[in-house]
């Protein structure tokens, strides 16, 4: 892993993906860099929709929201059971928070304005992990709070699966915390192969931040002190989603 300053320069509204393919990106949303006023209000539009929805059909309730940093940049790690777990995490804070998304989805000029309106970015699906946490980087370095799922992809079940180590790399060399959160009943209102949600109720377990150990003399992320930090993040999150479960009403039980 590269600890080298990723590059500053602007690249232009269009861009090539592949043969026959473009990504429309609107100018100064490289990274979500500047927002209209129409963006503003459109992101508070869909904030609240999410916190209406959340708390009235899921009948959401959050635990420790006062811990999010009101301000500056940190890392949301969250537990990743349900496609519901992206919206449902925007409740914990008024700040808008940031997400990564595969940058074929920027293809008309809508979808890439609406899609950098409601936090997204685009990060190029080929160079996988190095233009993740390239971009990713930018994004804290601009003093904005990013969201990073550890587990990657979406999981199943109550034991929290292998993380990578991105979410701890980026906070040491960044030095912003990581906030972890459990949340709770994701799984069982809209899990792996079901089409529309049911109204199980959804709880969010907001963790004390972690913060990171100091770079080294040299400046540069140690591998070790990324794992150690990986390893206590593990540990919380799966903490936060047990206690977070049985405030849902579903607790976990892990086969023994």
């Amino acid at each position: 892993m590269s600890d080298a300053a990723p590059g500053s320069h602007r690249r232009p509204a269009i861009e090539k993906v592949k043969a026959d393919r473009e990504i429309i990106i609107p100018e100064g949303h490289r990274r979500g860099e500047q927002m209209t006023l129409g963006q503003r209000v459109m992101y508070r539009f869909l904030w609240w929709v999410v916190q209406i929805v959340a708390r009235t059909y899921f009948r959401l309730s959050i635990t420790g929201q006062d811990k999010v940093p009101a301000s500056g940049a940190f890392i949301v790690s969250p537990i990743h059971r349900s496609n519901l777990d992206t919206p449902v995490v925007a409740a914990i804070t008024r700040r808008r928070l940031r997400y990564m998304g595969k940058e074929s989805l920027w293809k008309s000029r809508f979808g890439a304005w609406f899609l950098t309106t409601a936090g997204g970015f685009p990060v190029e699906r080929a160079s996988a992990d190095r233009a993740a946490l390239r971009a990713s980087l930018e994004v804290l370095e601009r003093g904005e709070p990013l969201v990073m799922f550890p587990e990657g992809t979406r999981q199943f079940g109550p034991t929290v699966q292998e993380l990578f180590e991105g979410p701890a790399y980026l906070a040491i060399r960044t030095q912003c915390p990581i906030v972890p959160v459990g949340i709770g009943g994701t799984e069982r209102a809209l899990g792996k192969g079901m089409k529309f949600p049911r109204p199980a109720k959804i709880t969010i377990v907001v963790g004390d931040p972690l913060m990171p150990p100091p770079k080294g003399e040299t400046g540069r992320v140690s591998r070790r002190a990324t794992r150690e930090l990986t390893a206590r993040l593990g540990a919380e999150i799966q903490r936060l989603f047990d206690e977070a479960q049985a405030r849902a009403g579903h607790p976990n039980r892990v086969a023994g």
